[in-house]
């Protein structure tokens, strides 16, 4: 699994729309920025610090095909690159990520 964060306004539109090209930084990168379930925490902290009404999106990597790409990014850790699109069936679930005390709070089951 790969996860994805939403502000509330991004996901809204995704929802709307049914396909994104992703938020401001993945349009100006030219690829959608994902992170695994150990680097999502990092994620939050560094790029969502102090941001609330957010949304956790759980995609398979698998499903994603050849677009899916890992590369060196922060810490040199690989980091999943999608290199297309993203549809609202490309999303297995999508919750809530509250900020609680100044931390994001996430799922106990991210694998």
């Amino acid at each position: 699994m790969i996860y994805k964060i939403f502000r509330n306004a991004e996901w809204t539109e995704l929802s709307k729309n049914r396909v994104t090209a992703g938020a401001p930084i993945d349009v100006q990168d030219g690829y959608i920025h994902f992170s695994t379930a150990q680097q999502s925490a990092e994620t939050a902290a560094k790029h969502f610090a102090g941001t609330g009404d957010l949304w956790l999106a759980a995609l398979d990597e698998t499903k994603l095909g050849d677009k899916l790409i890992w590369e060196k990014s922060r810490n040199d850790d690989l980091f999943p690159h999608l290199y297309r699109r993203l549809g609202m069936e490309d999303i297995i679930w999508c919750r809530p990520l509250p900020l609680v005390e100044g931390s994001h709070v996430f799922p106990d089951d991210l694998a």
